[in-house]
């Protein structure tokens, strides 16, 4: 490890922060391609940018890779694919300050779900911030129902978006511990792929005939959010805790919902600032009292 990195990693976090948070503004800028296509094509170009490292310097690494774990990927890749469809289908129904805030919950049923499956433990200050999160979810998704019964369906969505990702996470745990980072995303954003081409397939939906605006979206979701928001916060663990940079996750539905203001002109309401502002306080808590858990993964990786 270098003893010092050659810039401040706290830029690269900022950075990282603000690529990830055009995720949902780039996915309704597309907006002329269904949710299922757009999931489609961002992890499409995301393959064909990384298969040159992978024949290159990861061949060796896949050749090797055993059963257990090909099945491990497959699930991972269905559950990525899954969180891919129900998260920006959800954009289609309710606002970005909505969708994104309650996809972040995603280290909520993370938690839970090493409950279940690991025998994780809860603090009292775990579930205390747990009800401060439901809180704010409850907040934003009574102010959007009172909106319309779309946007409370949208939030509901975003939901089970947060749900799906959370298995391919979990999944993504134990096949971490055998893969290299490039080697597994390759592998998990393969298998999704084709999971999402089986699904356009199905649905009969046109794989051409997007406007080139949509095209320049498509690539912009690949290489953005995906590669240099991500590879930005791996870059930065070198010299940050995992803490410090699921903290500074937390800040992206701020990004997003600013974004989505200069951008797409969307205008936050009262109960959209006050129930994402409980449940950005209450990930922080939950963040603070978890981090010192062993084996609690808080992931960033791939998600957005």
């Amino acid at each position: 490890m270098l003893r010092f990195p050659p810039f401040n990693p706290y830029i690269a976090v900022v950075i990282g922060v603000i690529a990830v948070s055009t995720s949902a503004i780039l996915v309704k800028l597309a907006g002329d391609a269904s949710a299922g296509m757009i999931a489609f094509y961002r992890l499409f170009f995301a393959v064909l940018l990384m298969l040159p490292s992978i024949l290159i310097k990861y061949r060796d690494e896949i050749r090797s890779i055993k059963k257990r774990d090909w099945g491990l990927a497959t699930l991972s890749g269905f559950f990525l694919a899954l969180h891919f469809i129900l998260w920006f289908e959800s954009l289609n129904y309710t606002s970005v300050a909505s969708s994104v805030v309650l996809v972040t919950l995603q280290p909520i049923f993370a938690f839970v779900g090493t409950y279940f499956f690991f025998g994780e433990r809860f603090s009292v200050a775990a579930i205390i911030s747990m009800f401060i999160t439901l809180l704010g979810s409850f907040i934003i998704s009574w102010g959007d129902f009172q909106i319309s019964g779309m946007a409370l369906f949208g939030d509901i969505l975003a939901l089970l978006g947060a749900v799906t990702v959370t298995g391919y996470f979990l999944l993504g745990q134990q096949m971490r511990r055998n893969l290299s980072l490039m080697t597994y995303s390759f592998i998990v954003y393969g298998i999704s792929a084709l999971t999402l081409l089986v699904y356009n397939v199905i649905l009969q939906n046109e794989f051409i005939g997007f406007s080139g605006e949509t095209w320049i979206w498509f690539i912009a979701l690949a290489i953005v959010p995906t590669f240099l928001g991500h590879s930005l916060f791996n870059w930065a663990l070198r010299w940050l805790s995992t803490s410090t940079i699921s903290m500074a996750i937390v800040f992206e539905p701020i990004g997003a919902t600013i974004l989505a203001y200069y951008i797409l002109g969307e205008v936050v309401t009262s109960s959209q600032w006050l129930g994402g502002t409980i449940v950005i306080f209450g990930l922080f808590l939950f963040i603070m009292s978890t981090t010192r858990k062993a084996k609690v993964t808080i992931s960033y990786n791939d998600e957005e």
